[in-house]
């Protein structure tokens, strides 16, 4: 069973959408496993405090080093796994990377609030910083939960199909081609005849054609990687028939 730790504020927050369809079933059939950690719990005063004043001056408050410190040894053991503070000005969460972690036993997400967490604590337990784009949230949550979905659908058993995660965006650098599905005929609007004809090749063609038409379009950065590796794959094959 694929398990992930939660350390948050809010731990009332979870499951939330992760209990819900395929995602939510996984979870019922153990497939993977959640474990909520209340970060509170580890004060050590009367009110609670988590937080505190950034040193050298500045807004808001950070989570004290103490604190997740504390939340972290009573949450982990020897096979700790990696953990992962939600950061905007960590490494781009992706397809890729999700990929990874589902070859990990476990993971811990630590879920950040206010100004973000001490330093010297990340420092300390090597903690890697994702983020999951270029804009800012109020806490972790929401993107731990982004995170935790993205690599759940791909753990054996989640989805129905396992080729559906093998055609879809971001699997070879590609965004997804447009998909159609019944009346063929909807508003005057025809599903493509290519798709009605039976010839799974000239489909396949033309799946990929329109994936690459897109992907240039709206993501040149994936396409710049999609014909590196699609060059790379070319050379190889020369080579091979050489």
């Amino acid at each position: 069973m694929w398990k992930v730790n939660v350390l948050t504020l809010f731990p009332e927050m979870f499951p939330g959408p992760l209990g819900y369809s395929v995602i939510g079933r996984g979870l019922e059939e153990k497939i993977w496993g959640l474990n909520t950690v209340n970060i509170r719990d580890f004060a050590t005063d009367k009110h609670q405090t988590v937080d505190d004043t950034p040193c050298g001056g500045g807004v808001g408050m950070l989570l004290r080093p103490d604190i997740i410190d504390s939340a972290l040894k009573h949450t982990l053991d020897d096979t700790k796994g990696k953990i992962i503070y939600l950061s905007p000005r960590g490494e781009q969460f992706t397809h890729k990377m999700a990929h990874e972690l589902c070859n990990e036993d476990n993971i811990t997400l630590l879920c950040g609030r206010f100004e973000g967490i001490d330093q010297r604590v990340l420092d300390k337990w090597g903690v890697i910083e994702v983020s999951i784009g270029d804009f800012i949230l109020a806490g972790g949550e929401i993107a731990a939960m982004a995170l935790i979905e993205s690599c759940v659908r791909l753990l054996p058993g989640v989805l129905g199909d396992p080729q559906s995660t093998e055609i879809e965006s971001f699997s070879h650098n590609l965004l997804e081609y447009p998909q159609y599905t019944k009346p063929v005929n909807w508003d005057g609007n025809l599903v493509p005849e290519v798709l009605l004809s039976g010839h799974h090749k000239k489909i396949s063609s033309w799946r990929l054609m329109k994936a690459e038409e897109i992907t240039a379009q709206r993501r040149p950065d994936l396409w710049q990687k999609y014909l590196v590796e699609k060059g790379k794959g070319l050379s190889h094959g020369h080579n091979e028939k050489d």
